[in-house]
């Protein structure tokens, strides 16, 4: 199994400096494996691994790219194919894409090494040391320990726009000490849920539980005032860049309470339950017809499922994505679609009488499409109006981080 560990990391001025150089390095590198896959014959390249086979006559061409360690070298050019896929699969899943562009320095703000060529030192206390070849020793936070049994493959260094550094270990491990996920057979509506990922609270759950949104006014409120100051500065100056680190790390600090946020539900939902299925949403299409579309944006549900299913393997747990068409208008008793403006917040079926919330009906939708999706039929013993309950529970912001913490 694959994951990774992100550290903050503190370099001194020296090597900060060199970490810049180096990064640029890379970001000539990769422009130049753009410019040669656009402009040399494909005979000689097409791929990573034939790319790589250039780089000694680079080398020879510009001595600028032997300054740099030359597994990164490889990552680099790596990296330039895998966005290249990262376009025709968006490609292929109807999407309009271009071509890759140019990198500007603000824009290639990191680099990868990959195999060799970095040593994680003292990791005894809550500093260690990370060795970068053709670099330096970096001092980086070690708030959690490296699993002892967990190999790094690759280590990414990155600056972010507000100045700070960060290191990102990609970590390989066996499915030893993995929980195995429960038998697909054992599972019924006692041990799986649906999410209905809902507009007037973040999360609906087909068994009554409901989870706030996360407020986030006060920070927009205080996005709005620095960026008001930021439009009063002379573009160029030292006071312009100023500020823009100051809007960057408001940004920053929106972006991980959301981040956060998202960690704590989906960690309290894979260990509270056997299954959890969850809807294949139209992004885009919610942010369009939404008058909320900033908040709905900020809820990153892209992200948030990618969570899920990443969680699902670290603690034996079911995470299935089901067609997200129908689920509201289609009632969970008996089948027959009606149509529901988005300020009808109740069910109420004109065939069968079936009567709840709008959003608890859209998530048992989602756990019986579940159950198809498995091939499992839905239990004919548990039929909707006792499968439903009759009282939501509503799941407060602060639960959630308390009760969904990683550390719990």
């Amino acid at each position: 199994m694959e994951y990774s560990h992100r550290y903050p990391a503190y370099p001194t001025q020296e090597v900060a400096a060199e970490l810049e150089r180096h990064i640029d390095v890379h970001r000539q590198a990769y422009n130049y494996t753009r410019y040669e896959y656009e402009n040399v014959d494909a005979d000689n390249i097409g791929s990573a691994y034939k790319h790589h086979s250039r780089l000694p006559s680079w080398k020879d061409q510009f001595p600028i790219f032997s300054e740099v360690n030359s597994k990164a070298l490889q990552r680099t050019v790596t990296r330039f194919y895998q966005n290249l896929d990262s376009l025709s699969e968006q490609k292929q899943n109807g999407n309009k894409v271009g071509k890759l562009k140019w990198k500007s320095p603000r824009e290639f703000q990191s680099m990868t090494f990959s195999q060799s060529g970095f040593e994680l030192k003292n990791t005894s206390g809550r500093r260690a040391t990370l060795w970068l070849s053709k670099i330096g020793d970096i001092t980086i936070r070690y708030h959690r320990d490296i699993p002892n049994e967990a190999d790094i493959k690759e280590v990414t260094v990155k600056k972010e726009t507000t100045g700070e550094w960060f290191v990102s270990f990609g970590l390989e491990t066996d499915d030893a000490g993995v929980p195995e996920k429960p038998d697909v057979d054992s599972l019924d509506a006692s041990n799986s849920v649906g999410i209905d990922l809902g507009i007037l609270n973040y999360i609906h759950t087909s068994d009554g539980k409901t989870v706030d949104w996360l407020g986030l006014e006060a920070e927009y409120e205080r996005l709005q005032r620095e960026q008001r100051k930021l439009s009063r500065k002379e573009k160029g100056s030292n006071n312009y860049e100023k500020q823009c680190r100051e809007v960057a790390r408001v940004k920053r600090h929106i972006k991980r309470k959301v981040l956060d946020y998202q960690h704590k539900i989906t960690t309290w939902l894979v260990g509270e339950y056997d299954a959890v299925f969850v809807e294949d949403l139209n992004v885009k299409g919610m942010l369009e017809q939404s008058h909320n579309a900033r908040t709905r944006q900020d809820a990153a549900w892209r992200q948030f499922i990618f969570l899920l299913e990443y969680k699902a393997d670290l603690y034996g747990c079911h995470v299935v994505q089901v067609e997200a068409k129908g689920t509201t208008k289609e009632c969970a008793s008996c089948g027959v679609e009606t149509a529901k403006p988005i300020w009808v917040r109740e069910h109420s079926c004109p065939s069968c009488g079936f009567e709840c919330d709008r959003d608890a009906n859209a998530a048992m939708n989602v756990l019986q499409r579940g159950f198809s999706e498995l091939g499992l039929g839905w239990p004919e013993d548990t039929p909707v109006e006792t499968a439903l309950p009759t009282d939501t529970t509503t799941v407060s912001a602060k639960r959630v981080v308390e009760t969904g913490s990683l550390g719990a």
